[in-house]
């Protein structure tokens, strides 16, 4: 079985069990030393992974760690633990301290839902306040996959990690603040902006004019930027022309298909927005790898605008309501009406890359008929 695969496979695990575990001890057993086996390390191997690990701070004797992974004898990677239903971030101050007092490189706090990553890039044998990498085992991504895959006992090297380690924070602090920017655009970043557009005095009230002005460019330029390149790569005609939909060819023996929302459609007068089609192009492009595009097509409905494959309605990927003031992707969960995930706008569809391939899968050994 592939790491993923395994990783997959625990995260289900854990989705399954975190709401009955009531203590920490439980948290640790079920949920985080099947982790660390699943990234090749024997847990029960004490001269490799040490429960209970000393780590004197100052006059405080007999301070422990909840978990040492050992490289040579000498620690490299401190592990404190805490209950599955308990926010980390009041408890970092607690891995600050062992960390200073030890020759580990890496230092993990996690509740067994999520890991944060620490190291000393700030400050040598000083554990950074922030961590470099946060991992969600219940939302995993695959670029987390990837950071993920270098603490595997396999592939761990603490100077290639360390390396990466620096790249990896800035560029998820980067990533936090335009997604910040993109929602909510700050009086900085729109001045920053009015200093390259335009002439005239920049007064709070010249802010506040120009703060919609900007969050609306700020999001149509990502939204062109991911068309362009879904253009690209499956150097196709524009998303129009590819996604028309010809229900009228449907033929006889898929009038099942025609479920309530497509009679409604003949009632209706649907209007397809632009947003829509981003989500459409936005789901394209994180499948263009899954399955074959040209087996991907949309409907829209009075209720929702519907992504399918074979153009199908019971192979419906996922599904859309942008019009309201609360978004929505609905994604497919073995019920009628699926899984609601709420999106603050079209972009936050890339979010949900994993769960969008998988409802995908189900589809991809079959033909189109």
């Amino acid at each position: 079985m592939d790491f993923i695969d395994q990783i997959k496979l625990l995260s289900k695990r854990v989705e399954q069990v975190k709401d009955q575990i009531q203590t920490e001890e439980a948290t640790k057993m079920s949920l985080i030393m099947p982790l660390f086996q699943t990234l090749g390390y024997d847990v029960f191997n004490p001269m490799e992974f040490v429960p209970e690990y000393t780590a004197d701070v100052g006059i405080k004797k007999g301070e422990k760690v909840d978990y040492a992974i050992l490289t040579d004898g000498e620690p490299t990677i401190l592990v404190e633990a805490k209950w599955c239903g308990e926010p980390l971030d009041k408890h970092g101050s607690q891995l600050f301290r062992y960390f200073t007092t030890t020759k580990a490189k890496f230092g993990i706090l996690t509740n067994g839902v999520e890991y944060r990553f620490f190291t000393d890039l700030d400050e040598p044998n000083k554990m950074d306040e922030k961590p470099f990498f946060i991992f969600d085992i219940t939302q995993i991504k695959e670029q987390d996959i990837n950071e993920l895959k270098k603490f595997h006992k396999a592939n761990f090297n603490i100077d290639d990690v360390f390396s990466a380690a620096e790249d990896l924070k800035y560029t998820n602090q980067i990533k936090v603040l335009l997604k910040k920017q993109l929602n909510e655009p700050d009086d900085n970043f729109i001045n920053y902006v009015l200093n390259e557009t335009y002439d005239g005095r920049k007064t709070q009230t010249i802010l506040d004019k120009f703060k919609p002005v900007i969050k609306k460019s700020f999001n149509t330029f990502v939204n062109d930027l991911m068309s362009d390149r879904l253009n690209a790569a499956l150097n196709k005609e524009n998303v129009d022309n590819t996604a028309k939909v010809n229900i009228t060819a449907t033929k006889i023996d898929d009038t099942s298909e025609v479920t309530e929302e497509v009679v409604e459609n003949t009632k209706h007068k649907i209007t397809t927005t632009q947003e829509e089609l981003d989500g459409f192009a936005i789901v394209k492009a994180i499948l263009h790898k899954t399955i074959d595009v040209n087996r991907i097509f949309y409907r829209d409905t009075a209720s929702y605008f519907g992504i399918l494959c074979d153009n199908k309605n019971y192979k419906w990927i996922c599904r859309l309501r942008v019009e309201t003031s609360t978004k929505y992707l609905i994604l497919p969960d073995g019920t009628g009406s699926g899984k609601k995930c709420s999106i603050s706008n079209i972009n936050d569809i890339f979010n949900y890359e994993n769960e969008l391939i998988e409802s995908a899968k189900r589809f991809v050994e079959e033909t189109t008929e």
